[in-house]
């Protein structure tokens, strides 16, 4: 639902078929499909990162809404009405259309029969990426799924989000032993999600660059001075820019992460890859060009540090895998 009208979701399978497709025409030796089914361990882990209830209502939403009305299985689910500053969101109403506006922030994520199935799945990619990772198996790992997670918070779900595949990888190598882990996300859209789980955190730094919130979405968060509270007090790192900001002062900002990245410890690396800040994104406004991002690859290999990377936006759907696989070469050779 975007103003009014229902259009089509710019989050595509071809997106992933695309990034897929160029992987394997520059010959990646290594193509796996997640070796086991998701155990106990990651059910605890999904908890340690999301609210049970919000875990309970996205398992079982879609059987809902078809017991609402069996022609429900021709539709998507979205909400329609939310609670707001004032409202209570501490009691989980009864009615189906409450919850599902409870733990959904926008109108643009639309719920399907699928949706819960894919995200549990992606998940699971992200947390077994990163153990190959922390085990010592891969220098890095990326988790190649959709739907993206990044807007994912703790009990919420918006911008094509539901399960904040980022913030369990670095769950996960927090629970494998790296004492400190940074999350860089390089989308254009603010990690929204990412930074509310581990906002009074000291363990885990979240940094992100991307467009400013007061013109581009999400809009609510990703301002320069959210830094972090409590225990997580200067653990957060936001660097929005404006509209038009081509790949010199998008590298300067880039610069500028790694570096805050160096300076926290950290012993792992998450990155949120999204290549939406490419010229010919469709509902982004950076100028960064294919070539662009075999640089962001290298840069972010100077870190030197075990790195996982997960797949979320890039709508140009026909260049999605260039320039996503350029960062992965760029990361490889840098």
């Amino acid at each position: 639902m975007f103003r009014g009208r229902l259009v089509p979701c710019h989050e595509v399978p071809a997106r992933l078929d695309h990034v897929l497709a160029e992987l394997r025409r520059r010959g990646a030796a290594s193509l796996l499909a997640a070796d086991a089914a998701p155990d106990a361990a990651f059910a605890a882990l999904l908890e340690r990162i999301h609210a049970p209830r919000y875990l309970r209502f996205l398992e079982r939403a879609w059987d809902e809404w078809i017991a609402l009305d069996p022609a429900n299985a021709q539709l998507d689910a979205l909400p329609s009405v939310w609670p707001v500053r004032g409202f209570r969101a501490d009691v989980e109403p009864d009615n189906f259309a409450a919850r599902l506006g409870l733990y959904s922030f926008d109108a643009g994520t639309p719920l399907t029969a699928g949706s819960w199935r894919a995200a549990r799945t992606g998940a699971w990619a992200a947390a077994q990426a990163a153990r190959a990772v922390a085990q010592g198996r891969q220098r890095c790992a990326f988790a190649l799924t959709r739907p993206p997670g990044h807007h994912a918070g703790a009990d919420f779900f918006g911008g094509y989000c539901f399960l904040n595949n980022a913030a369990l990888a670095a769950q996960a190598l927090r629970e494998a032993g790296a004492a400190r882990v940074a999350v860089l996300d390089v989308d254009y859209h603010h990690g929204n999600g990412t930074q509310s789980i581990f906002y009074e955190r000291g363990d885990v730094l979240t940094v992100s660059i991307h467009g400013d919130p007061r013109t581009e979405y999400p809009f609510y968060l990703g301002h320069a001075d959210e830094r972090g509270a409590g225990a997580g007090e200067g653990a957060n790192l936001n660097l929005p820019l404006p509209r038009g900001t081509d790949f010199d002062a998008w590298r300067a900002a880039l610069d500028a992460a790694i570096e805050a990245v160096r300076r926290f410890g950290a012993q792992a690396l998450v990155v949120p890859l999204g290549v939406d800040t490419f010229e010919g994104d469709p509902i982004s406004g950076f100028r960064l060009q294919s070539a662009d991002y075999l640089r962001v690859g290298a840069r972010l290999a100077s870190l030197a540090l075990p790195t996982v990377f997960t797949f979320e936006g890039g709508y140009a759907v026909a260049e999605v895998g260039v320039n996503a696989v350029n960062v992965l070469d760029g990361f490889e050779n840098g």
